[in-house]
């Protein structure tokens, strides 16, 4: 049995400019910007919401089963996902498009402007998630990616039978309030970071608390600060880990939610879950891009371990 994760795959274009935006923007010539950045450092990660999760599930053990879509440029990354032997059946290639991408210059003030290029994301809803279930799916998420995709991936899992937990992270803004009422309503359980969860309740008009009894478990991520899960009417602390090193927070909160899936695929408690959830985070946030960080499952269980005195799996 898979977990599917639905979501984005996408290439992260990471260039450094060695010195201060506004050293080389005049605040008063802003409507008439033509400003070009050296940028002698070039980095290219693999990413997207569905890459990164299914990558950190795949560390843990579970199985992972990626729905998405995918350009003429994605030779690279599919030959990743062999290399990791993550099955890529339900990898869609969409002709004449490229992979979705960011392309983000960050200044030495770690400022940083990004354009973002959707690209084959924006066909997600040509991948019908039903035909991916099946008998394999006991779990799912539906993760950021274009907007059709993400209400058609919501309706398929219901229509059969799927526990899914809806995260809609950057595919917030698109929806309406009442997509996302509806997608609540189909799901079991809900993750967003702080600053969503209160855009989430401003677009839907409605409280944190009425929200989180339209789902089995709500679960808001505050960053340095842990993670809160709403459960059942009460709220579960959870207190953050405290990383090796702190170089680089992206795919921080993909890592976090591959360890709140694994939890729930293997029945665990909902404070396990965050703990195990935590420790991914704190993992990824040491090493540089989504996928670069590779912990081995007995490395995972030793910093569960070291953060909280127990050992889940045992």
């Amino acid at each position: 049995m898979s977990i599917l994760v639905c979501g984005s795959m996408a290439y992260d274009n990471i260039m450094v400019f060695g010195d201060r935006f506004k050293n080389h923007i005049l605040p008063d010539q802003i409507h008439i910007l033509n400003v070009s950045f050296l940028v002698p450092e070039l980095r290219r990660d693999f990413g997207g919401c569905a890459g990164n999760i299914a990558y950190s599930l795949r560390l843990l053990g579970s199985d992972p089963l990626i729905v998405a879509t995918v350009g003429d440029d994605a030779e690279s990354y599919l030959q990743r996902l062999d290399g990791l032997g993550m099955n890529r059946e339900y990898v869609r290639h969409v002709p004449d498009t490229y992979t979705a991408q960011a392309f983000i210059t960050t200044d030495i003030d770690d400022n940083q402007i990004t354009a973002f290029h959707p690209g084959a994301m924006l066909f997600s809803h040509q991948n019908d998630v039903r035909l991916a279930v099946g008998e394999r799916a006991r779990l799912a998420i539906v993760a950021p990616d274009g907007r059709e995709g993400m209400l058609r991936h919501a309706e398929g899992l219901a229509e059969m039978g799927v526990p899914f937990v809806f995260d809609p992270g950057q595919g917030l803004p698109i929806l309406s309030g009442d997509e996302l009422l509806r997608c609540l309503e189909l799901a079991r359980y809900c993750t967003v970071n702080d600053y969503e969860a209160r855009l989430m309740c401003d677009k839907t008009g409605q409280t944190l608390e009425s929200l989180s009894r339209r789902v089995e478990a709500l679960v808001v991520t505050l960053g340095s600060e842990g993670s809160r899960i709403h459960v059942g009417g009460d709220r579960i602390e959870v207190p953050a880990v405290p990383p090796a090193a702190l170089v680089d927070p992206t795919g921080c909160g993909d890592a976090y939610r591959a360890g709140l899936l694994h939890g729930i695929e293997q029945g665990w408690d909902w404070l396990s879950c965050g703990r195990l959830a935590s420790v991914m985070g704190a993992l990824k946030i040491s090493h540089r891009g989504g996928q670069s960080h590779r912990p081995g499952r007995s490395e995972i269980e030793a910093a569960y371990q070291n953060a909280f005195g127990e050992n889940p799996w045992i």
